[in-house]
């Protein structure tokens, strides 16, 4: 396996690797930061966070995905996403029908408001990815993708 490239600088202190492996580690922890910066303050002003965007993602391109759908898809337990998603709902954010033919089962939803602060955070995180990947060069994306598939995987 091919040791990654010393990488340079992108956080305010100066880290010891205590593995090869550190500066991959150093570039995901503080990339996703940086991916992430614009989309986390919008949702911040609303009192939401990273989990926050994450429902609201799936949601987005799942409608009517159930409660126990959306636990599994985002790997998480039914309590961890309790909060966030009642949060959404409480803000008018997430909306709740129930299946006529079961009962039990809930459909989740964005409002009109959901689906604008879901755009608003996604899209600051696609022009980051975007310019990124126009700096990077096909080759790298492509290169990128392949290692957040294996790393997913690996979830």
């Amino acid at each position: 396996m091919a040791q990654p490239l010393e990488s340079p600088r992108v956080n305010r202190v100066d880290l010891k690797a205590i593995d090869p492996a550190d500066s991959s580690l150093e570039l995901m922890y503080f990339g996703l930061k940086g991916m992430t910066r614009e989309a986390d303050e919008l949702l911040a002003a609303h009192g939401f966070g990273r989990a926050h965007h994450r429902i609201l993602f799936v949601i987005a391109r799942s409608d009517g995905i159930s409660v126990g759908a959306l636990r599994d898809n985002l790997g998480i337990s039914a309590q961890a996403l309790h909060r966030p998603l009642k949060q959404l709902q409480d803000a008018g954010f997430v909306a709740v029908t129930r299946n006529p033919e079961q009962h039990r089962s809930k459909g989740l939803h964005l409002t009109e408001s959901g689906r604008a602060i879901e755009h608003a955070a996604s899209e600051a995180e696609r022009r980051v990815m975007r310019g990124a990947f126009a700096q990077a060069g096909d080759a790298a994306a492509m290169a990128w993708a392949e290692v957040m598939k294996a790393i997913a995987a690996s979830a």
